[in-house]
């Protein structure tokens, strides 16, 4: 151990004459602790709403969206997918329908967002089949015998519900719903609206009221038959082995089959909301970062303390060879020692409480008698959290950093003091 290092330590703690500086330097340190282990909670609670969020929108939807630039809908669908699959990283591909339409039931009728896909495929695209509360994605094409409608032998089809859409049409499993298309057929009677009637053979819950609310899937050959598209389709899903490297992937099928086609990443198609999340996380380090700062003006008047209170120290120093290097050196480890510790211990309390964040939140609630988080508002089971070890690395870095160089001035006006004003009336 250098000499300066362990000057720098013993001036830390003070004996009791200086027990004032001490109390100074571990409020200080105290301050560092409070700022690295409010950085770690906050960043690691926004991390994992950003990949709850992901889940939750990749649970319903695909990694890769890709369709044809020329409207009408994509011919030789098969064909297209079949090249799909011969892309790297990709797992598996399927064809899809995407429509508005009118569902109907008794005297409530709601817009919704129609999703034609074939349950035989989809199951190993999407997570709509684990979302299932009621029912399975096979009934889709032959809806089971239902208690109230009975077997009554007609071959109908199915249709699978958000839970907040059938709350709102107030449809359960087994309902027969009217379901009327934009688009319309000529007839000796006029021009008629094309209407289909569908059973709800399932229920899914995505957990975000925008898709639970809006949403609705159909077979693929219902869909090509209310909305006239006889062999085509709206486009292909696609999945892939690195949901992180979709955009990428992305990339490499759009140079493979060129145009008319586009496909688009996950991220690119919620480019708008990750970019939001993304800007509010860097907000909170910005703002949380200045409980940081505002522990470094602490280690300033600490080290200035020392400097007053050492002055007669430093000049019998200087006296007996010390460079001013070395007395800039002594206060500058002072204010690193409190930077290292300080952020050491909000490290470990950080870690500690990350991993236990629900139970913590659980006792809180139990004491105050409160619903932090009440599941019909935020649609959480448990508040998301997941410690970036990487954000926490810049966090550790940042804080060390900061307190380093608050420390370099009053170290600087240490190592310019004069020995003989320092020993002028000793």
């Amino acid at each position: 151990m250098s000499y300066e290092l362990r000057i720098s330590w013993r001036h830390l703690c003070s004996r009791k004459s200086q027990k004032f500086i001490s109390i100074i330097t571990f409020i200080s340190m105290g301050g560092v602790a409070v700022g690295v282990m409010a950085l770690i909670v906050v960043i690691a609670v926004m991390t994992g709403f950003g990949q709850n969020l992901r889940d939750k929108i990749l649970g319903t939807n695909s990694h890769i969206v890709f369709t044809q630039l020329i409207s009408g809908g994509m011919e030789d669908y098969e064909s297209v997918l079949e090249k799909i699959k011969t892309v790297p990283q990709v797992h598996d591909a399927a064809p899809f329908i995407l429509k508005q339409v009118m569902l109907t039931f008794r005297q409530r009728s709601s817009g919704v967002v129609i999703r034609g896909v074939d349950p035989d495929r989809e199951a190993n695209i999407s997570d709509l089949e684990k979302n299932l509360t009621e029912g399975k994605l096979v009934y889709l094409d032959r809806a089971p015998p239902s208690p109230t409608q009975g077997d009554s032998g007609i071959q109908r089809k199915g249709i699978i519900l958000g839970k907040e859409l059938a709350r709102s049409l107030g449809a359960y499993t087994g309902d027969l719903l009217a379901m009327m298309s934009p688009s319309v057929r000529m007839t000796p009677l006029g021009i008629i609206p094309k209407i289909k009637m569908v059973e709800v053979v399932g229920i899914f819950e995505s957990k975000m009221y925008e898709y639970d609310s809006n949403l609705a899937f159909i077979s693929l050959s219902s869909a090509q038959s209310l909305f006239g598209m006889k062999n085509r389709v709206s486009g292909i899903e696609i999945k892939v082995d690195d949901i992180d490297a979709a955009g990428h992937i992305a990339i490499a099928i759009q140079k493979k089959l060129g145009a008319p086609y586009f496909a688009r990443g996950w991220m690119q198609m919620n480019k708008n909301l990750f970019s939001a999340l993304k800007l509010e996380k860097i907000t909170m380090f910005i703002i949380l970062i200045l409980i940081i700062l505002v522990a470094a003006f602490n280690i300033i008047s600490t080290l200035f303390m020392v400097v007053m209170d050492k002055a007669k120290d430093i000049a019998i120093l200087k006296s007996m060879g010390a460079t001013r290097a070395s007395i800039m050196k002594i206060f500058s480890m002072q204010g690193l020692i409190i930077g290292v510790c300080g952020t050491a211990l909000g490290c470990l309390a950080g870690f500690t409480i990350v991993p236990n964040l629900n139970k913590i939140v659980g006792f809180i609630e139990q004491l105050f008698d409160i619903e932090a988080f009440p599941s019909d508002v935020y649609y959480l089971d448990e508040l998301p959290s997941q410690i970036q070890y990487f954000d926490s690395f810049l966090i550790i870095v940042f804080s060390i950093l900061i307190c380093f160089l608050a420390s370099l001035y009053p170290a600087w006006r240490a190592s310019r003091l004069d020995p003989v004003e320092g020993l002028r009336y000793e």
